[in-house]
């Protein structure tokens, strides 16, 4: 598989951050990041024997949510282009009761090695900023979706409340890549780079903007913790 040289810089990252990916998730959040799937999923619709994929599926924790709420003759592709970040999720896979509906494979989310009309839902929680070509990736989603599949994005976003947004400036800008260097081995500059990219991704309307650019349609968008987060869904 070819990659830009962005694209490895990151996958490197990843792999490097990996075995305290877990732990930073839910410190970073304060655990919020589980509730906010939770919400997610709890909006979405799950068609009997519905072939599901989660890109930048990381640690597999979206995977293994989607199969325990699909139903038993679905099944759940999880593809990460971190080898490590893989090798964990497939240990939770292994020891879950779903390890018969998921399959977890290495691959480049911009480059889907998949079939036009391929899949019913396709998720992407906390990934696509990371895409060293998000359109690439939105379009990538677009066609390995059946006509009426699903698309949900779940991904960090900028605040435009004028009260809270320095204070969201603050704690990501310099108190998340202090976290980093306290709590995940000294990984300051890693998470640096995890609070650039939340701060350089296209903020939530121009995201909802760019989907139906795309030809996706019945683009719905929900906000969390005073808009630190972000949900799109959208129909093809």
């Amino acid at each position: 598989m070819t990659q830009s040289p962005k694209n490895t810089d990151v996958q490197a990252l990843f792999n490097k951050i990996a075995p305290e990916y877990d732990k930073m998730n839910n410190i970073i959040s304060f655990g919020t990041h589980k509730l906010w799937r939770q919400r997610v999923m709890a909006k979405m619709t799950f068609p009997v024997g519905a072939h599901i994929i989660d890109l930048a599926t990381g640690t597999a924790d979206w995977a293994i949510a989607l199969a325990e709420k699909s139903d038993a003759t679905a099944d759940v592709t999880g593809l990460d282009f971190s080898e490590e970040m893989l090798a964990i999720g497939q240990k939770k896979v292994d020891v879950s009761d779903f390890s018969n509906k998921i399959t977890l494979i290495q691959g480049d989310a911009m480059a889907l090695p998949f079939e036009d009309d391929t899949f019913d839902i396709v998720t992407i929680g906390f990934g696509i900023r990371n895409l060293p070509d998000p359109v690439r990736g939105l379009q990538e989603m677009y066609r390995v979706l059946k006509s009426g599949g699903q698309l949900v994005i779940l991904e960090t976003s900028q605040p435009d409340n004028p009260l809270v947004k320095p204070f969201w400036q603050l704690y990501f800008g310099k108190v998340m890549p202090i976290f980093g260097k306290v709590f995940a081995k000294g990984k300051y500059i890693e998470y640096k780079y995890l609070d650039e990219t939340t701060e350089n991704f296209m903020d939530y309307l121009t995201l909802g903007q760019t989907l139906l650019k795309i030809g996706f349609q019945k683009v719905t968008i929900s906000r969390f913790n005073l808009g630190a987060a972000a949900v799109h869904y959208a129909i093809k």
